[in-house]
């Protein structure tokens, strides 16, 4: 069979294989958060064989959800919802761990939480005119840029404004153990202690460029416990500047001044990506050389295409050492967030997101179902034996494997 009849295949057989997922208790499951949406977004089987129109309404699941849970389940939501719109920092810490779970039942109780707290958002959002009520900053760099330290001094200056300010610092991952290599919380003290302040570190697990699949939640749930400002640090390697770029309302990039071929090191893509560039350390002998820099980023700059139509990305100096040009930094900052939010970007580019990270989670969720297929489980190893032997070329090995989950589902 063609490659091309394979995916029409398999393209037919995925509403069977929902349908089969989400009712045989046996089957490997996808993740309650796929199934959530599949059965709130999509025509259901027999209407669609009928061609009618009905949708499932998101209500109805979400009282369908709550009518499973157990009445201890019950409470220990509304225990944890209220703490968290109540801003307890240990309720807001609970809540996370729950949506960074990978157990089954715990992920239903999870996506709960997160339409309750979705739902209290939107309120919010309607009293503020409209306008979200906290402010999404992605801050991502090589390593040795001195995030953890910018990240400390800014927000501190911050809490001493008056702001609420949470930090999801995504941290390196041990691929053996999953454990992190560092902890955040230990780079940044003196904000750790802020009672205004919330860090947490996610280990990444392995996951593309260190960003967690969880950490959209765990924005959603930051904004839910009150806090205006929300920072994510990401590991600056491979491809988490794109990840990182995709749930946040600017995207910072963070560069030391450093030996070397500086525009060679970082991506063309991750230059056009960034709202602001920001040199570190730019203070004592390292004070000519991030001028330098500065002025290089800032002719590269001109010859990128904008993002904005409203905004021009700016390249500044500052220094976490003495504080030197961070009022400054934080100042383009609000005024990106005001010509944003006035010409309407702001809201694209969230709704924008929004659909990035359902695509996100099907993509992984369907992965993941895929290799857990006993066909698929059945026949990867010799398969992918054969291909590193050169005995199968890849492109007939993917046919053969989605010819396999296709038939086996179908049937």
């Amino acid at each position: 069979m063609g490659r091309s009849g394979t995916l029409a295949g398999c393209l037919a057989a995925l509403p069977r294989l929902f349908s089969s997922v989400s009712q045989s208790p046996g089957t490997p499951c996808l993740s309650h958060a796929v199934r959530y949406e599949w059965r709130r977004s999509v025509v259901p089987r027999r209407a669609v064989q009928h061609s009618a129109a009905r949708r499932v309404s998101v209500d109805a699941t979400f009282k369908r959800h709550m009518q499973d849970l157990s009445d201890a389940e019950k409470r220990l939501l509304d225990k944890m919802y209220q703490g968290l719109i109540g801003g307890q920092r240990a309720s807001l810490a609970e809540s996370i761990t729950l949506v960074e779970t990978e157990h089954p039942r715990k992920k239903q109780l999870a996506q709960v939480l997160l339409q309750r707290v979705l739902a209290y958002r939107e309120e919010q959002e309607k009293r503020n005119g409209g306008n979200p009520v906290a402010f999404r900053v992605g801050l991502s760099g090589p390593p040795g840029a001195g995030k953890s330290t910018f990240i400390e001094v800014v927000g501190k200056m911050l809490t001493g404004r008056g702001n609420r300010v949470s930090v999801l610092a995504v941290d390196p991952s041990s691929c053996t153990t999953g454990g992190s290599l560092m902890g955040d919380k230990t780079r940044m003290t003196e904000l750790s202690r802020d009672m205004q302040a919330f860090i947490r570190p996610s280990p990444a697990s392995g996951t593309l460029g260190g960003v967690t699949r969880t950490t959209n939640e765990a924005i959603v749930l930051c904004e839910g416990a009150g806090y205006d400002t929300v920072l994510v640090e990401t590991v600056g390697v491979g491809q988490s500047e794109f990840a990182v770029a995709d749930m946040v309302d600017m995207f910072v990039l963070l560069i030391p001044p450093a030996g070397g071929d500086e525009l060679q090191g970082i991506k063309r893509g991750i230059i056009e990506m960034a709202d602001l560039v920001v040199v570190t350390k730019s203070d004592g002998d390292l004070v000519v050389p991030a001028r330098r820099i500065q002025t290089e980023y800032t002719s590269a700059l001109k010859l990128l295409r904008k993002r904005s139509k409203t905004w021009s990305p700016k390249v500044v100096r500052v220094s976490s050492e003495t504080g030197e040009g961070i009022p400054e930094l934080w100042a383009r900052i609000e005024a990106f967030q005001v010509a944003a939010l006035s010409s309407g970007e702001l809201r694209a580019r969230r709704r924008a997101q929004q659909k990035v990270w359902m695509w996100s989670l099907i993509r992984e969720s369907v992965l993941r179902h895929f290799r857990d297929h006993p066909s698929v489980r059945r026949e990867l190893p010799r398969l992918e034996d054969a291909v590193t032997r050169g005995a199968v070329s890849p492109g007939l090995a993917a046919d053969l494997l989605l010819e396999a989950f296709s038939s086996s589902s179908s049937s």
